[in-house]
């Protein structure tokens, strides 16, 4: 089970932002499901921001992985919202 670390958030984001860019280019997309896509990225991201402020909060990390994984059900691929890390 991976443990989450503020420091890490500006690499996730960055992380995030260049998957983000590479897959867009990647892939010939609509213009609905270039949309559809930079909304999905947004909620993952919004997930991620609330494990972060979850751990920062002092709770445990089982509860606040927990609670990333309902945010992204049905979202993102793996148990983790997309994204697993080390440390």
């Amino acid at each position: 089970m991976p443990c989450f670390s503020v420091k890490s958030l500006p690499a996730f984001a960055l992380t995030l932002a260049l998957s983000a860019a590479l897959s867009v280019a990647h892939a010939q997309h609509t213009d609905k499901e270039t949309k559809e896509d930079v909304l999905r990225h947004r909620a993952m991201a919004a997930a991620h921001e609330a494990a972060a402020k979850c751990l920062e909060s002092g709770k445990k990390p089982d509860v606040c992985i927990a609670q990333l994984q309902a945010a992204c059900k049905g979202l993102a691929v793996g148990k983790y919202c997309g994204m697993k890390h080390a440390h």
